[in-house]
């Protein structure tokens, strides 16, 4: 019968342990990959212990040694390489964000010591020192989750530290999101009218027309190409994107992008007025010589700058802004003569006019399908949220016309 083997006070030693001279204890043992590794400590007790954690990362696949020695950027960098059909534009995004953020500090830390704590006082920290907004977190938080979802399938850590995080976080600010308001009817009509009385901005007037007569994205009417349209039977096609992306090397360009989801391909019929602005912005466009752009083999865009250029997204949006501030001003001085009360616009961007054409289109057309199918809203959750609070705000308006009018006692 085998010796039982002691240590230094006399007690027995389990198979794979054993005690060094200078009192030190080691455990020996194969990991998930048949790799013979070893463990240290300085007390029996605490050896056990981390052999009874090894054991059990074991008997679950999950390869604690080697998390243990695994920046959180080799898995990320892994994660990225496998994410073969991202858009290029969304890929840039990406490795800008993890590149500028999370790589230089967070990034060389090795994921299997990575606890929840450490992902959220991470992201608390664009809170308190760099003042991001929510919107830019959840990008960073987006690139992490999933990053850690991988080192739990592939069994370098057991658990995912970043779930739950951004719901904590959001909870602890009292953060609901930003939410997109449509212009009112009056705002609306205040802001197409002082475009097309202003000698300065008219020329922006068929643009905002086909923004606010079809709910189109940004890069979708930007986009549009003569073969776009069907002038005959009155009908637009929603078929690419025409995006301004920074690119690798820090440069911006345009390229054209597949439409952001199955079904954002689709067919917008033209209003009357819609029709008009696109025969008015070709006039237009005449008069400057034509379309002086291609784009990834597009060419013939419907709508340029005095250049003959395709626009830049952040010029719409500060032309925009600089409208609403000059009308503001002109609306507040004429109120003020005329004692009445002024009808002001709100700060909004491009996407807000998307956002009043669905809300407009909500507010006449029962068919939430068919709202859907217009818009090119992939979930019908989007569309629900937005026909919801624009037939809420109909009916209180309606029932304010009640007043007087039913009587009750």
């Amino acid at each position: 019968m085998a010796t039982s083997r002691k240590d230094s006070k006399g007690r027995v030693l389990y198979p794979g342990e054993s005690q060094r001279k200078d009192g030190k204890y080691i455990y020996q043992y194969h990991d998930v990959n048949r790799k013979r590794r070893v463990i240290y400590a300085g007390d029996i007790q605490e050896l056990r212990q981390k052999k009874k954690a090894i054991e059990h990362d074991i008997a679950d696949g999950v390869d604690a040694y080697a998390g243990e020695r695994t920046t959180l950027n080799a898995v990320f960098d892994r994660y990225i390489r496998g994410k073969i059909n991202l858009k290029q534009s969304t890929r840039t995004n990406y490795m800008y964000m993890y590149d500028n953020y999370i790589r230089p500090t967070f990034g060389n830390r090795f994921i299997g010591k990575i606890k929840y704590s450490d992902v959220k006082e991470f992201l608390i920290s664009f809170i308190l020192e760099k003042d991001f907004k929510m919107n830019s977190i959840e990008i960073i938080h987006t690139l992490l989750n999933p990053t850690f979802t991988l080192a739990v399938r592939d069994g370098l850590i057991r658990v995912n530290p970043a779930s739950g995080v951004m719901a904590e976080i959001k909870k602890s600010c009292d953060w609901e999101g930003s939410k997109r308001e449509a212009l009112t009817i009056d705002q609306q009509t205040a802001f197409i009218n002082y475009v097309a009385d202003s000698p300065i901005y008219h020329h922006w007037l068929p643009l905002f027309v086909v923004f606010l007569g079809t709910g189109g994205r940004l890069g979708e009417i930007t986009g549009l190409t003569e073969s776009d349209l069907d002038f005959k039977e009155r009908i637009i096609s929603i078929n690419h994107n025409l995006v301004y992306r920074v690119q690798d090397n820090g440069t911006c360009e345009y390229h054209i992008n597949t439409p952001k989801t199955k079904n954002s391909i689709r067919e917008i019929p033209m209003l009357e007025e819609v029709y008009e602005a696109l025969l008015l912005e070709k006039r237009y466009q005449k008069q400057r010589g034509g379309c002086k752009d291609e784009v990834d083999g597009y060419k013939h865009f419907i709508f340029t700058n005095r250049y003959g250029n395709v626009h830049n997204p952040m010029a719409i949006n500060r032309t925009i802004k600089r409208i609403y501030k000059a009308y503001n001003q002109e609306e507040s001085e004429r109120a003020e003569q005329e004692k009445r009360k002024p009808i002001l616009l709100p700060h909004f961007t491009v996407h807000s006019l998307r956002h009043t054409f669905c809300t407009r289109y909500c507010e006449n057309e029962p068919n939430i399908k068919v709202i859907q199918m217009i818009m090119g809203h992939a979930d019908f959750s989007t569309t629900m949220d937005v026909y919801a609070k624009a037939t809420k705000e109909s009916k209180k308006e309606s029932f304010s016309n009640l007043e007087g009018k039913i009587r009750i006692f």
